[in-house]
């Protein structure tokens, strides 16, 4: 090839790549990196209260934009126990939270979005038979970006208070046997030593002998509290004389005594906040369980 041609097949060159460049990227724009499409990371449902509750789901609870009612479907489970759990715990109140974007419309009668959702998702526990004085129902503003698809991420949180009850009446019938192994608190008339009866309490004793009747091996743990008030060692001594008055009817319902045994625990393990009279009557107490 003479070399006076090579400028003209550089030429040709670049003008083919150019051209391809041209109908390829520019016209067919396929030259442009691809768009990765990223789904939507909707949350998981969690309701928690301490130790004591703890309900996940990898669904949660759908509200449509602008819309009150729920689809539920995917934690209709955990919904159910939830209902469980407030039925045995008849001293726990619910607050439900209900979410709502700035952008959104409010076709209901409610100061907001939120408190609509809030209100729909309690009546649904109401309509399992749950008291509706156990709930309590607020909202709360987001931003909206939170709205996704024409629905929301997080349109509803639940939260967990306690009441503590005004006597020591009320403590005790408070309290609801589930098992032998979930501790159960027994409590005193003021100026008593005897505990006050429940049939709670006395399912919890009837379901103790016998099981430690088929298991020797096993112990009924007796753990005696005190408020705060006094000297600290004065309450263990209390606490330890609480534990083994317990003790003694225990034996005369005919427990083996053997099988009891007493810890003291004084006011080292409140049960409830000694800044309030109710407080201190909640932690003079004692405590069984199996163990």
């Amino acid at each position: 090839m003479s070399t006076y041609k090579i400028p003209w097949w550089i030429a040709l060159f670049a003008w083919i790549g150019l051209s391809t460049y041209w109908h390829v990227c520019k016209i067919k724009e396929l030259c442009e990196a691809p768009l990765i499409s990223k789904e939507v990371q909707r949350p998981s449902l969690h309701i928690e209260d301490g130790n004591a509750l703890s309900l996940h789901s990898a669904g949660t609870i759908d509200f449509a934009k602008a819309y009150f009612e729920a689809n539920v479907k995917q934690v209709q489970p955990e919904l159910d126990s939830l209902v469980r759990y407030l039925r045995v715990h008849p001293q726990k109140r619910l607050s439900i939270v209900g979410a709502y974007a700035a952008l959104e419309s409010n076709p209901t009668s409610y100061p907001d979005l939120g408190i609509a959702r809030a209100e729909y998702i309690k009546q649904l526990f109401v309509k399992q038979g749950l008291p509706d004085s156990i709930f309590t129902t607020s909202s709360r503003l987001i931003g909206n970006a939170e709205i996704r698809e024409d629905s929301l991420l997080s349109g509803v949180s639940f939260g967990f208070t306690e009441v503590v009850p005004q006597t020591e009446d009320a403590l005790a019938r408070a309290e609801v046997f589930e098992s032998v192994f979930k501790p159960l608190d027994l409590y005193f008339p003021s100026g008593s030593s005897d505990f006050i009866r429940t049939d709670e309490n006395a399912e919890f004793i009837k379901e103790a002998k016998r099981f430690l009747s088929e298991n020797p091996d096993k112990k009924l743990m007796l753990t005696g509290h005190t408020d705060s008030d006094g000297d600290e060692a004065r309450n263990v001594v209390l606490s330890e004389k609480r534990a083994n008055q317990v003790k003694k009817d225990l034996v005369k319902a005919g427990l083996s005594v053997s099988q009891l045994m007493v810890v003291a625990k004084g006011e080292t393990e409140p049960k409830a906040s000694n800044d309030t009279p109710e407080g201190k009557r909640a932690n003079r107490r004692v405590s069984i369980v199996v163990q």
